[in-house]
């Protein structure tokens, strides 16, 4: 008898997959691969747009390097703790947004930092992490598809930061922001005549946000999307630069730290929300297609993790940040293409910055949690 349970445990243990360092850390490898990827592809075109400036470059490394281990603490957190503490969070980080009119540090015409001595942040890159989580935990309490009822509260959970984000003023963050949890509400499955009803609400608020809502330089931003040629010195020096950088690139680029129009100052914000203009111009439409393939794979995958997920919170919120990281790579390019107005939102881990970098990982940890969530319970 002895024996013979020895033998079935010896069994068990041979039909038992030994797992892999990837999966003892919570590491989805078929989602990090693109990202990483990028990474790399950024730092090149980053050492290109700063004039070959290590330093620029090992600062963006470092801001990688934290990313990473935002990114690998967060995917250690079980989902059902995300949930519980996505309240506390929200409420944390509202609070946080009301202290800035009264104790936030300006900068470049802006107040929308707060400093604690050492270090200085941004309570709306907190936000963008809060805002979904918070959404999605409110929609999913009473079942889905939401009753109108939560719906509403929904929006209001949303339209709240958006709104005061977007009067320190910060209108590309409070897009992120007020779509982040669009998106939580949209994947939550409500009704066409919820749908219809929203859409209603936001057309009719266009004029009074024209009036009462956006500065004379975001108004100017706007008008000056249609006609850039009527200021080429001023507003719309930006996009002609821009454009003029896409289109000299061609096909295949100029080659690499070959670009004049950032070299020679003519591109502004090279390094941060302009950098895919410089990308264009060095290495060509054909760069652009290998970046926006590289994008591909990453929200191809965030949306199988999203579809995947064993809980409704857990689709809700992997759909929500993946779509969401959708809208950073569409609204940046386009702004640059001259298809949308310039809104100050960075290209993901291509443009330098430290707090993006950050969030998005915070992000992708969320998805590396869901991800693994879904393989520890199929098991």
């Amino acid at each position: 008898m002895p024996e013979y349970s020895r033998s079935l445990a010896d069994s068990h243990q041979g039909f038992a997959r030994r797992k892999t360092p990837a999966e003892r850390l919570h590491l989805d490898l078929v989602l990090l691969l693109p990202v990483i990827m990028i990474m790399a592809l950024g730092l090149f075109v980053l050492f290109s747009a700063s004039d070959s400036d290590w330093g620029t470059v090992n600062r963006q490394l470092r801001n990688f390097i934290i990313g990473f281990g935002v990114l690998l603490a967060v995917a250690q957190v079980r989902v059902d703790t995300l949930q519980r503490w996505a309240p506390i969070l929200y409420l944390g980080a509202l609070l946080l947004l009301l202290l800035v009119p009264f104790f936030g540090v300006g900068a470049k015409g802006a107040q929308r930092w707060l400093s604690l001595g050492f270090i200085r942040f941004q309570p709306s890159e907190i936000m963008k992490i809060a805002m979904p989580l918070a959404v999605a935990a409110w929609v999913v309490r009473g079942g889905l598809p939401p009753r109108p009822s939560v719906t509403l509260v929904a929006i209001m959970i949303i339209v709240a930061p958006a709104a005061t984000i977007a009067f320190q003023p910060d209108l590309g963050t409070a897009i992120l922001v007020a779509a982040s949890g669009v998106f939580v509400v949209f994947m939550a499955g409500i009704s066409g005549l919820q749908i219809l009803s929203a859409t209603l609400v936001a057309l009719a608020g266009i004029w009074p946000a024209w009036l009462f809502l956006l500065r004379d330089y975001q108004k100017q931003r706007i008008l000056t999307l249609f006609d850039p040629e009527a200021d080429k010195l001023g507003a719309g020096w930006n996009i002609i630069q821009s454009k003029t950088a896409i289109g000299s690139g061609g096909w295949s680029g100029k080659g690499w730290l070959q670009g004049t129009q950032s070299h020679l100052d003519f591109l502004p914000e090279s390094q941060t929300d302009f950098i895919i203009a410089v990308l264009a111009e060095e290495w060509g439409f054909r760069g652009v297609l290998c970046l926006l393939a590289l994008y591909g794979a990453a929200v191809a995958r965030g949306l199988w993790i999203s579809f995947s997920a064993q809980t409704s919170y857990g689709r809700a919120l992997a759909s929500a940040i993946t779509l969401t990281f959708c809208v950073y790579i569409i609204v940046n390019m386009s702004m640059v293409a001259g298809i949308l107005p310039v809104v100050g939102v960075p290209l993901p881990f291509v443009s330098f910055g430290g707090t993006s970098i950050v969030t998005l990982m915070f992000g992708f940890g969320i998805l590396m949690a869901i991800s693994t969530e879904k393989r520890i319970i199929s098991r």
